[in-house]
């Protein structure tokens, strides 16, 4: 089998990219993919619950978007700008349920960095009125380590203060007062995440008691989107990417959900995310919970051995997400469908409309 990453291109118009949320959220355009048969098929995602049978089980990502843009400037002078890769606060607490009571803050972190000037060790840098960083390394152009200092003492808090919400780059606008509700699922609950598993977006209370109603019910896993999951494929060869590991955890009361009908129920992962945790925690006796790293890269070839249908948004070209809707669902597939997204202009991306592979 090839494992060209030339292979996994396509041309989309700029203006395909979706700039702003759809209100409302399940007003969204769903392509729903059959891949025993090869159909497409053009709806809203309100009807998601129409596509689904009672023996699914919705398994979902409730990781919670932290403001992890930082703009401040050098006690030197110049302009700096940080993309922390996590919240600091202990790694045993990456997943913060409470942020109005955070636990004690280890303040240090690793960031993607751009500034005015020279960047050097032991610059100090400064983010509103009282969060502090002192630059502590720079492993590699572009990237710092940061250790923060708060005049409050809570860092965590003040992070989040000063803090704004991180679109991602093809987002061509400032962030807006909307983005800090609208770039959160309404299910989400464990802070900790760079970015937002965007095929949850979608969902509204509606939508979730509509899939309760008809017998669809839904399980939580955490997996906080960092910088791994948009880093990208550099090699001609894709087999030859790394994928950074990223923080998950998957409970004992959900593992025990899964195993339960492990079998009987189809799983339907939302988003890319959760399927890699599942995957991760799958063994040849069932779902074990586990809290941890994953840094499962799944492509083309691979064997899945818990996930049976993928809801998830259109991603870009030549990426891992692609890689991985195409290892379900197969290349050619996934081309056509690209294809007629496009062609019948859908949104694309993070504020895009999604499509459900069956």
């Amino acid at each position: 089998m090839a494992t060209r990453i030339e292979d996994y291109d396509y041309l989309l118009p700029g203006e395909l990219v979706a700039q702003h949320p759809v209100r409302p959220r399940d007003a969204s355009r769903l392509l729903v993919l059959e891949r025993a048969t090869g159909e497409l098929h053009h709806a809203r995602f309100r009807d998601l619950p129409e596509w689904l049978d009672p023996q699914d089980l919705l398994v979902v990502n409730d990781t919670r978007v932290f403001q992890a843009r930082l703009r401040g400037a050098k006690a030197s002078g110049g302009r700096v700008e940080l993309l922390l890769h996590h919240l600091p606060v202990e790694e045993e607490n990456v997943g913060v349920k409470n942020v109005a009571q955070p636990p004690p803050a280890v303040p240090s972190a690793r960031a993607r960095v751009t500034h005015r000037g020279r960047l050097k060790v032991g610059q100090t840098l400064q983010f509103g009125p009282v969060l502090q960083a002192k630059v502590t390394g720079l492993p590699r152009p572009g990237v710092a380590e940061v250790q923060f200092f708060s005049l409050n003492g809570d860092v965590g808090q003040a992070v989040l203060a000063a803090g704004e919400v991180p679109l991602p780059p093809y987002i061509r606008r400032a962030p807006e007062a909307e983005d800090a509700e609208c770039y959160q699922t309404v299910y989400a609950a464990s802070t900790g995440a760079i970015a937002c598993p965007t095929a949850g977006l979608h969902f509204t209370e509606e939508v979730l008691a509509d899939l309760a109603r008809r017998g669809i019910e839904t399980v939580p896993l955490t997996l906080h989107v960092g910088p791994g999951t948009f880093q990208p494929v550099r090699h001609a060869d894709y087999t030859r990417h790394c994928l950074e590991p990223e923080y998950f955890e998957l409970s004992e009361a959900a593992a025990a959900r899964l195993n339960a009908t492990r079998g009987a129920q189809r799983l339907v992962a939302v988003g890319t995310t959760s399927v890699r945790v599942l995957e991760h925690c799958c063994g040849p006796e069932g779902f074990s919970p586990q809290r941890g790293w994953c840094g499962l890269y799944i492509y083309p070839g691979y064997a899945f051995k818990a996930v049976d249908r993928l809801l998830t948004n259109f991603h870009l070209p030549k990426s891992t997400l692609l890689l991985l809707v195409s290892a379900l669902a197969g290349r050619d597939l996934i081309m056509r469908a690209y294809e007629a997204a496009v062609r019948e202009r859908y949104r694309f991306y993070s504020y895009g409309d999604c499509m459900l592979i069956l």
